[in-house]
């Protein structure tokens, strides 16, 4: 599997001594999804342009220590892009310094080749929206889709990184054309279709093409939409840190089950049904609940996720 998309600093507000320090640490909605999905056991590769710098030489090794192939990566002496984090009840709002940086400046000639060995995709977040990566990675998208590879796609919705909201809506569309697999918030999805329940948004989009439409609720847990019926998982109760990465490990918890299943294909993708889709979505929905039990994007591993399991069978 290959996850393409922006690798990036958090800058993570902390208390130092009554004053608001931030902390830098790795980050960005694809690279957390790339690390997560490699926690759970899957084989992943990763796509960015990642800088020469201090911060990108940290966005390097944290993938390398989790095993993640970072080869498809283009490396340049272009700063790394920078996401101020402020958290308000727990929940992550960002402010993105992303000018001329590694991330952004991608371009077409600096994408790999869609071997073999590149099985699915997983696209998304804000390198969807600003150029050239944005046209860079819709170029790759097209490729995929040509070569018949499995493709997942969860744009991560920042309204306020959006410059041109046209032609953003534009490429999604587009995108989710070719996509097999849609995840979305609900305020993603408000965001995209207006005032609509789960259901309906993932009924229009499913009229786009996607077989699979994933919804996430945060305390409701999520809800996978397929032509033939829904299914919902409700996550199990825990002290919640902050929900910094919760989405982005939402979606390797899926991916990762598909891949332990042997579905990881459009045709696996086709097989799925209403029941069967079930303890995909269950393992999405509880990897996303253990990952905000701890402070950061901080993913939890295949042994973790055993061990949460196996307390959540004991009796109460």
């Amino acid at each position: 599997m290959l996850c393409i998309g922006e690798a990036l600093i958090d800058m993570v507000p902390r208390d130092l001594f009554g004053r608001t320090a931030f902390l830098p640490l790795a980050g960005g909605a694809v690279f957390n999804t790339a690390i997560a999905a490699r926690r759970l056991g899957a084989d992943v590769a990763f796509c960015c342009g990642l800088s020469t710098d201090m911060f990108g030489e940290q966005l390097a090794q944290a993938l390398l220590r989790d095993g993640v192939d970072i080869s498809p990566c283009p490396r340049s002496d272009r700063p790394t892009t920078l996401a101020f984090v402020s958290l308000t009840d727990g929940q992550a709002r960002y402010s993105f310094f992303d000018e001329n940086t590694a991330a952004r400046m991608i371009q077409p000639t600096d994408l790999p080749d869609i071997g073999s060995d590149i099985g699915a995709v997983f696209l998304g977040g804000i390198s969807l929206v600003s150029e050239p990566c944005a046209t860079t990675i819709e170029t790759f998208a097209t490729r995929a889709a040509e070569a018949g590879r499995l493709m997942m796609l969860d744009p991560n919705i920042r309204p306020g990184f959006i410059r041109d909201e046209t032609a953003y809506r534009a490429r999604l569309d587009r995108l989710m054309r070719k996509a097999h697999v849609v995840k979305l918030s609900a305020e993603d999805m408000v965001w995209l279709l207006g005032p609509v329940t789960p259901a309906e948004g993932a009924a229009a989009l499913h009229a786009l093409g996607p077989r699979v439409v994933l919804v996430t609720e945060g305390a409701e847990g999520g809800s996978a939409h397929l032509a033939g019926g829904v299914t919902k998982v409700l996550p199990p109760e825990v002290t919640v840190a902050d929900t910094v990465g919760a989405g982005d490990t939402f979606n390797a918890g899926f991916l990762a089950s598909l891949a332990d299943a042997g579905l990881l294909s459009p045709e696996g993708i086709a097989a799925l049904t209403a029941a069967t889709v079930a303890q995909h979505l269950e393992q999405a929905v509880y990897a996303s609940c253990l990952s905000v039990t701890r402070i950061g994007a901080n993913p939890p591993s295949r042994e973790e996720m055993s061990i949460f399991r196996r307390g959540l069978a004991r009796p109460a």
